[in-house]
């Protein structure tokens, strides 16, 4: 008689077992992690071309909006200047100018015997101003016809006069004066000055900085003393200053030459700003 013999179901599940259990080699390992290595290398000079870009143009955009953000300060600076009051020095790397903070038109004729007019013939010390009222503040100084040369020259003193008085809002205006303006504007106009500005680039420090609040020298100030100063700008490389006036006179030109250097990279602005030098 045949007999069937029948496997026996624990040796199947201890097989079935070791099978389930079995692991990487040593040797697999080892390639697949060079594998790996290989890939990544080459992925990453796919991408270091674009990220360095990245961070490089980042770096750019940076410096441009420093530079761009200091020569606009300049720029709106210079628009209050007060006319033929621009000037240079130390190798164009100093630019100074009187900044005015408003203005209006004197009254010369007397329409009624209340009327105070500005008197060209003696020291006057207060005149009408003619239409709205100016706000003044307490160290104004009060500018009339600035030409820029002898006899006309704000920074010497000879046509700007004190604002004496508190702080208002003035229809007629005190000044300290101790003999008559030289000029008297063919427009009427005075300017009212606040302070005196110097923009000074530091090429050994690599600044920019902006001085204010100082007192009004005859001779422009290296650097101004007193006052406030607020750096602009770091990691200057180059910075040039310079003024050309109009052929009539009337009005001029302010050049801006400004680059930034860092981590090698260089970023270059030049800005122009037209001067209004009508007194």
């Amino acid at each position: 008689m045949n007999m069937i013999k029948i496997p026996s179901p624990t040796l199947h599940l201890r097989n079935s077992y070791c099978s389930v259990q079995r692991g990487f080699t040593l040797v697999e390992a080892v390639m697949v992690i060079a594998i790996t290595g290989i890939v990544a290398a080459m992925v990453a000079v796919f991408i270091q071309a674009p990220i360095r870009g990245y961070f490089d143009s980042a770096q750019r955009a940076e410096l441009t909006d420093i530079a761009d953000t200091a020569v606009r300060r300049i720029s709106r600076d210079i628009h209050l200047a007060l006319p033929n009051s621009i000037r240079l020095t130390g190798s164009n790397l100093m630019l100074e100018f009187l900044q005015t903070r408003t203005g209006g038109r004197y009254r010369t004729e007397t329409g009624i015997p209340a009327d105070d007019i500005l008197d060209f013939t003696q020291a006057d010390t207060s005149f009408d101003v003619l239409g709205p009222a100016i706000t003044l503040v307490a160290g104004d100084q009060i500018v009339i016809y600035n030409l820029g040369i002898t006899g006309a020259d704000a920074y010497v003193g000879n046509n700007r006069r004190a604002y004496n008085g508190a702080g208002g809002t003035l229809s007629n205006i005190p000044i300290t004066s101790t003999a008559a303006f030289p000029f008297d504007s063919p427009g009427r106009r005075f300017q009212v000055v606040d302070t005196p500005v110097t923009y000074i680039c530091d090429l050994a420090a690599g600044t920019l900085r902006r001085y204010s609040g100082y007192t009004i020298v005859s001779t422009q100030p290296n650097p101004p003393v007193g006052g406030v100063n607020t750096l602009l700008a770091k990691n200057v490389s180059n910075c040039v200053f310079t003024y050309a006036q109009g052929v009539t006179e009337r009005s001029g030109l302010v050049s801006i030459r400004l680059s930034i250097t860092q981590n090698n990279e260089t970023v270059s602005l030049y800005h122009a700003v037209q001067v209004s030098n009508v007194p």
